[in-house]
């Protein structure tokens, strides 16, 4: 379509996916003008480029992924119900990592292979050892937070295998930490304490994912950024 600078016609996404496949990611952070434009593709197979007044047919695979409930947001409404139910023709879920410890072997050694790829390396083998740490942690970052142990590790490693001792967990850091029931019983917080505590607690649930931390408060990104400068967090 039409934008500043353009000298030739540029498809667009649905345009490139003719007679294919289109991933649509975090489908419910959809702002709800876009929401209604996506509604009317999946509906009436069109799409009309920017610059253009001609509606253009397209014929695509959607597939959609999500953390929130669409139509609990719906309910709430954050999100259009008849998009929710356009896009719910098949449902796949998929459970957290800490419910399917089985992958995490597979997903080792994929995720490894793909890190030391990117470094110009062989992916190393990984201790016994390592692997129960990370078959018993609670992951509530999932696989990202996956990723992100087994790069560092591969990072420390340098040469030979990765070992128990390489593999570092995120974990709440003393900024904010959280204070025993003994504390709690005989302390009595600021606001502003308990707001920063449960940020932290937040932040540190999602692994780090300022997306999925704004949904759980109901906050903007910008007042996320802000209170994490205000209170020191660590993300």
């Amino acid at each position: 379509g039409a934008f500043t600078g353009a000298t030739s016609s540029k498809p667009g996404r649905f345009q490139q996916a003719q007679d294919g496949t289109l991933f649509l990611d975090e489908i419910g952070e959809l702002a709800p003008q876009l929401q209604a434009k996506l509604l009317r593709t999946l509906q009436e197979q069109v799409v009309e480029p920017v610059g253009s007044t001609l509606a253009v047919a397209v014929n695509a695979r959607i597939i959609a992924a999500t953390h929130r409930d669409l139509f609990e947001a719906a309910r709430e409404d954050q999100f259009r119900e008849d998009l929710a139910y356009r896009l719910d023709v098949v449902h796949i879920h998929l459970p957290p990592l800490r419910e399917r410890r089985e992958d995490i072997p597979l997903l080792v050694a994929a995720l490894l292979a793909r890190a030391a790829g990117t470094m110009e390396r062989t992916a190393p083998p990984v201790d016994p050892q390592a692997i129960d740490l990370l078959l018993h942690h609670e992951w509530p970052g999932n696989v990202r937070e996956l990723e992100n142990v087994l790069t560092q590790a591969l990072v420390q490693a340098r040469e030979g295998a990765i070992t128990a001792d390489l593999i570092r967990f995120h974990a709440p850091q003393d900024t904010v930490s959280s204070p025993s029931p003994a504390e709690d019983e005989d302390t009595l917080l600021t606001l502003e304490e308990v707001e920063a505590r449960h940020i932290q607690k937040v932040l540190w649930h999602t692994g780090g994912h300022k997306g999925n931390t704004c949904q759980i408060l109901g906050i903007s990104r910008p007042a996320l950024d802000r209170k994490i400068k205000k209170y020191g967090l660590q993300v």
